[in-house]
């Protein structure tokens, strides 16, 4: 009788063992806190589908389930179930307290809306305004600006080394001109 492997625990994230930038402030640690909310919400619809496959008929197992058996299933539904709330009362605990440190830090709620329909945000943060209606962002001004540095670049040393041929002549021009 095949059993199946026993769900991970709930992660409770050493201090030590988080990027340090991650507590760097209260911000970044409600950002972090919620990332682990994303965690587990992946985690907890994987126990709703594995409660779901739990509850279907034996006979209906696929070979590679490795689904239990008898007395050993209904336990195994009772664990994953289990974990399945305890997942979802530290999401819910998770998200109140964001909205906690939001209301406290007294965001705007414009900040926090959706932009209209059709919005296009600036592709790399910061940018300048265009006529056109269009910005781009400031690395993409560097890129381009470095571009058409180095095309000057190249341009003022092909005019040099055009006026030092026009000083000096060489050997192969005149045999290609003959």
């Amino acid at each position: 009788m095949a059993h199946r492997q026993e769900p991970p625990p709930i992660q409770e994230h050493d201090p030590s063992e988080i990027d340090p930038i991650w507590t760097s402030s209260r911000t970044a640690r409600q950002i972090y806190a919620l990332g682990e909310v994303e965690k587990d919400t992946t985690r907890l619809l994987s126990l709703a589908a594995s409660s779901v496959s739990l509850l279907t008929l034996p006979q209906t197992d696929e070979p590679e389930d490795m689904l239990p058996q008898g007395e050993e299933r209904s336990e195994q539904f009772v664990l994953e179930v289990s974990e399945y709330f305890e997942r979802l009362d530290s999401i819910q605990v998770a998200i109140r307290s964001s909205l906690a440190h939001i209301r406290q830090s007294r965001i705007a709620p414009s900040a926090i809306t959706a932009p209209p329909l059709g919005f296009v945000p600036p592709s790399l943060g910061v940018g300048l305004p265009r006529a056109a209606g269009t910005s781009r962002g400031l690395q993409e001004e560097r890129v381009d600006r470095d571009a058409w540095v180095g095309i000057l670049d190249a341009l003022t040393c092909l005019k040099g080394s055009q006026q030092h041929e026009q000083l000096v002549p060489t050997s192969s021009h005149y045999t290609t001109n003959a």
